[in-house]
């Protein structure tokens, strides 16, 4: 640069970030619901459409067609203000069963059958009208059948919304927000995390701060299950920086899941996105990284 310029040198010790991103607080909860659409491009409002659910313990499944936007929202703030939907009757008192048609099947612990969603014919219904729409097309509910249950389990209950496509709107059926209930009277909307490539998606096991995987059939629509154990334990070592390290940390309010143990210090934004990051989250701990690899081994 020239003489009497001066040249601040910094040896590779000091690159760490002087201001450490907030490292959010996790508490483990098991799920005990699991929901998924196994054909959605089969599924519209003539036809129907069929669910699979996947529960841990004896559940109710109640399908609620044509649901009010605004009396579900307001449904899901009584739950944290006034009283607990622990029951498909609790929802619909507090619905005010300001719904079109309901459904109801029984779920036996572990049973995985599919089970068929549709509106009756004489209910003449082919479309919700143009976006934005003052109803939801499906919402599927998951509670806990046994009253014992319900005292064990944080999670309570499930809330599906479920887009079906229709005549005025014929985007691919899906499921828009999936809703956790806990019986402390807390609700969490569950977000997918967004992994870089070569990441293998986090099992439904994992547990997040509020947020968690909504699909618990990830790896295999990322192409990363089956018998290709050599594969997936290459591909465990992807951290999108130094691609040596496992990746573990998971970026907020991006979601971008793409750095490990010793290249997350350095961050205060995100190396995929560039956006600020306000949090993270481990998504297991040094412990149960160590138990993993002994196991391993």
């Amino acid at each position: 640069f020239g003489l009497g310029v001066p040249v601040i040198l910094r040896n590779s010790e000091e690159t760490e970030s002087s201001t450490r991103v907030l490292k959010k607080r996790m508490r483990q909860v098991k799920n005990p619901f699991g929901l998924e659409i196994p054909n959605p491009a089969a599924a519209s409002v003539t036809r129907g459409v069929t669910l699979t659910p996947d529960c841990l313990e004896d559940c109710v499944l109640t399908c609620y067609w044509g649901c009010n936007v605004q009396k579900l929202h307001e449904a899901l703030q009584k739950h944290v203000y006034c009283f607990r939907i622990k029951t498909p009757q609790a929802l619909e008192d507090a619905l005010y069963n300001e719904y079109l048609y309901k459904q109801q099947h029984f779920i036996k612990k572990n049973d995985k059958a599919e089970k068929y969603c549709q509106l009756p014919e004489d209910a003449q219904v082919v479309d919700f009208g143009p976006v934005p729409r003052a109803r939801y097309p499906l919402v599927a509910l998951l509670t806990l059948a046994d009253e014992e249950d319900r005292e064990i389990y944080d999670i309570i209950a499930m809330v599906a919304v479920i887009h079906i496509p229709d005549e005025s709107y014929r985007l691919s059926c899906r499921i828009l927000y999936q809703y956790l209930l806990l019986a402390q009277g807390q609700y969490h909307d569950l977000k997918q995390l967004f992994m870089s490539a070569n990441s293998p998606a986090p099992s439904s096991s994992d547990p997040f701060p509020g947020e968690s995987s909504t699909d618990t059939g990830l790896l295999e629509k990322a192409g990363l299950a089956g018998d290709e154990p050599e594969l997936q334990e290459e591909n465990s070592k992807d951290c999108v920086v130094c691609q040596n390290g496992p990746v573990n940390w998971v970026l907020l309010p991006c979601r971008h899941t793409c750095l490990c143990d010793g290249c997350i210090k350095y961050f205060q934004q995100c190396p995929m996105c560039r956006q600020f990051v306000q949090e993270s989250f481990p998504l297991c701990s040094k412990k149960e990284q160590d138990e993993d690899e002994s196991s391993h081994v």
